[in-house]
């Protein structure tokens, strides 16, 4: 396990695909709470669960079964404020289905958040 974003997107993912109710996420991060937190209000997750176990820790998070793909986008590109469309259109099936999640200077947001308040900065994520 080299990038625990990555690793963790996929176990949501196949959780998902066999209709798993909770996913066991372990080790977590803080970049990967973070982009959970944009998830779970975007309203394809549900609530999570943080165990601190003295060894990377857990997160128990609750499905519902709203995810058809996600993945971390790597290399991680640098996006100016204006250049979102070209990525929405590499990583999103359509145009407003979707999030694209997004490391800013503000914190981490989807690419709406970010394009309302004229931020650019680097991609870590899509979920549809």
């Amino acid at each position: 396990m080299k990038d625990i974003l990555a690793d963790s997107l996929v176990q949501i993912k196949n959780a998902e695909k066999i209709g798993r109710a909770q996913c066991i996420i372990k080790p977590i991060s803080n970049l990967l709470r973070e982009v959970l937190n944009v998830i779970r209000t975007e309203g394809y997750v549900g609530e999570f669960e943080v165990i601190d176990n003295g060894k990377g820790g857990i997160i128990v998070l609750n499905l519902l079964g709203k995810i058809n793909k996600c993945g971390a986008i790597k290399p991680r590109f640098s996006v100016k404020k204006g250049d979102f469309e070209k990525f929405e259109k590499r990583y999103l099936p359509a145009k407003g289905f979707g999030v694209l999640i997004v490391s800013t200077t503000k914190g981490i947001m989807t690419n709406e958040h970010a394009k309302k308040q004229g931020a650019g900065g680097q991609l870590l994520a899509y979920v549809y």
